[in-house]
């Protein structure tokens, strides 16, 4: 048996020709219409997350042969093909400006909060909020949680603590404080504890079941989002590795924000940089590989009388800014 299965797989390897410009471009093509796909594997592709052609055809070589147990030729071909019936290539400058169309903001109903973001934080990005402890970051997290259901009720938030800082208590403040039901609120908001970065990177990966069940996720809040990493890996000697582990966990996140149109929204530790002798030396954890992954970031800092500042310090298509602010019970309020 184990010779026949031996035997079938070598002829598949040679058998699997893709014509792709034959291949039917739409996103309704099953998974066994991909060459290579069998009923067996399709059923592995579908229990692993590729249930569609768009997670396979974003997907890499090595996470289907992981999930399909297919060899790693065959697992180009199906991801050439996925993407060849998707239409994936190039678009033009109109067609981009069509889907960026598509893309939604949470507002934080602060005024020069909203103006700095130009309206808020976008869906189909990462927002990162770095700062000391108690500027705010928190507080951002959970009011963006109850915000996103004054625009739509049925909307849910995702809350992956990793620090035990989500409070059930400030969401009841916030949601009464924006006119909405306390009780509902907090049912529209998953909570998980991670205990780990691998625990971390696992609740990430299960966001798309929860979507996939039917909930109308829209928000992801990962709170915080280095501070697992900052802790197990200690010293030089585990840099590489925690920034390689780093990265997969980011490219989890850009990945459902893009694909199911959703805002992520992490916030970040700091650390001071001893080498800076003037000017402001706090430094966000997670070097270029967390810098690069967030479209926007977002410095907080301790203002004067209790005031929280939020700099604008990268943004692909805002120019950089600053907005003073206040965080009360019910939500945040301009600093005159």
């Amino acid at each position: 048996m184990a010779r026949k299965r031996l035997i079938e797989e070598n002829e598949m390897d040679e058998d699997v020709n893709i014509d792709l410009s034959k291949i039917q471009k739409t996103k309704d093509l099953s998974l066994t219409s991909l060459p290579g796909v069998g009923p067996s594997t399709a059923e592995k592709l579908s229990l692993s997350g590729f249930d569609n052609l768009l997670a396979i055809a974003v997907a890499t070589v090595g996470e289907i042969v992981e999930a399909s147990g297919v060899s790693e030729q065959v697992a180009r071909k199906i991801i050439q093909a996925a993407r060849a019936s998707m239409d994936m290539g190039f678009m033009s400058g109109d067609e981009v400006m069509a889907k960026r169309a598509q893309v939604n903001k949470i507002p934080t109903y602060c005024e020069p909060f909203d103006a700095l973001l130009e309206g808020g934080f976008e869906t189909r990005a990462i927002t990162e909020c770095f700062g000391q402890y108690g500027s705010g970051k928190t507080q951002i997290g959970h009011l963006l949680s109850v915000n996103i259901q004054r625009q739509d009720p049925t909307a849910v938030a995702v809350y992956i603590d990793t620090e035990s800082t989500f409070r059930p208590e400030r969401i009841v403040q916030f949601a009464k404080g924006a006119g909405l039901d306390p009780d509902q609120v907090l049912k529209n908001i998953k909570v998980a504890r991670a205990y780990n970065s691998d625990h971390q990177m696992l609740l990430a990966e299960k966001v798309e079941e929860l979507i996939k069940n039917g909930l109308n996720v829209k928000l992801i809040v990962v709170d915080s989002l280095t501070a697992h990493f900052r802790a197990e890996f200690v010293g030089r000697g585990t840099l590489a590795d925690r920034q390689q582990k780093l990265n997969k966990h980011m490219h989890t996140l850009a990945k459902l924000a893009d694909m199911y149109n959703l805002t992520v929204y992490v916030t970040n530790q700091v650390m001071a940089k001893p080498d800076t002798f003037f000017g402001d030396p706090t430094e966000a954890i997670g070097g270029n590989i967390v810098g690069h992954n967030s479209t926007f970031r977002i410095y907080l800092r301790k203002g004067k009388k209790g005031a929280r500042v939020a700099k604008l310090v990268d943004a692909p298509n805002i120019p950089d800014g600053e907005a003073a602010f206040f965080v009360r019970e019910d939500g945040l309020e301009a600093a005159v």
